[in-house]
């Protein structure tokens, strides 16, 4: 009978801990949405630098889930981003050392997050002896990603735009047009909203 109570305590606790994962995984979208969409230019920094704190944190509740790691590294990227100069080169490393760790683990999880992520990464950080920049990789990561997640607004976006780099206007229209037509996620409506009117400057510069 003990064997028992302590199992059915176990089964319970699966779908508990898969709520507060998930809740928590919401807070933290919701705030980085609102950092990067609402937040003044000069105060970024400081708002993503305490947003990594709170990855961080939430990484170290929940080892050996992919999605923690995934956030983690979108928020070190961004956070770099909004530092920018030589100090964010340490940034992207560790994001990156994050998001291999997630595809380690998942690299399905939250529809290919991470594929997307890294495939942003690199071909927006410097090559070498810098970075780790290459656009091999940024394509090969970015096909991925939209072969898990094809009408997805992110791996629609980077892809666009990295075409867009790439000097392939045409090709770039046709992925960021996707982004505008692309579903809406529930609870993610600033981040959809942000991220489609990126999407509309980018092809406006093509």
């Amino acid at each position: 009978m003990r064997a028992i109570i302590f199992l059915l305590a176990g089964l319970l606790a699966v779908p508990a801990l898969a709520a507060d994962l998930n809740a928590e995984l919401a807070d933290i979208q919701q705030r980085w949405a609102e950092i990067q969409y609402q937040v003044p230019e000069d105060q970024k920094e400081k708002a993503f630098e305490a947003l990594a704190d709170t990855a961080e944190a939430f990484v170290a509740r929940y080892p050996g889930h992919a999605e923690p790691l995934i956030w983690q590294g979108i928020v070190l990227s961004t956070y770099a981003g909004a530092k920018g100069g030589l100090g964010a080169l340490g940034l992207v490393k560790d994001a990156k050392e994050s998001l291999e760790a997630a595809l380690a683990i998942d690299p399905r999880s939250l529809e290919g997050s991470a594929y997307t992520s890294l495939g942003s990464l690199y071909y927006q950080v410097p090559g070498w002896p810098l970075g780790f920049g290459d656009d091999d990789k940024a394509r090969k990561y970015l096909e991925k990603a939209l072969a898990i997640n094809p009408d997805g607004i992110d791996p629609n976006f980077f892809y666009g735009d990295f075409l867009r780099e790439q000097d392939q206007p045409e090709q770039a229209r046709r992925y960021l047009e996707k982004v505008l037509e692309a579903p809406s996620r529930p609870g993610r409506e600033l981040a959809d909203t942000g991220r489609r009117d990126e999407a509309r400057q980018l092809l406006q510069t093509l």
